[in-house]
């Protein structure tokens, strides 16, 4: 019986930390997006378009330019392969 009401509080005492963590978490990412979202709106908008489609199109930038820094690299990595070979 004992070991029964230690369980019990053990497991409320665990459900209120959780549920604590939780409620921090969601009040912190809360606060990021927003000043995420006000952030964008200030410097990165362009005229007439909202947030979202900024946020949309920043990402598409990044992709691109993610690709493309992709591609150099490997070229870059091709082109000292071939150097090396040639040497040989």
């Amino acid at each position: 019986m004992a070991k029964s009401k230690l369980i019990k509080a053990n497991k409320k005492i665990a459900e209120t930390v959780v549920n604590g963590y939780k409620d921090i978490e969601n009040r912190v990412v809360g606060t990021y997006t927003k000043i995420e979202d006000k952030f964008v709106d200030q410097y990165l908008t362009h005229e007439g378009e909202s947030v979202e489609d900024a946020k949309k199109r920043i990402a598409r930038e990044q992709a691109a330019a993610d690709e493309r820094h992709k591609a150099e690299a490997e070229a870059r990595t091709a082109g000292k392969k071939m150097r090396a070979e040639a040497k040989i």
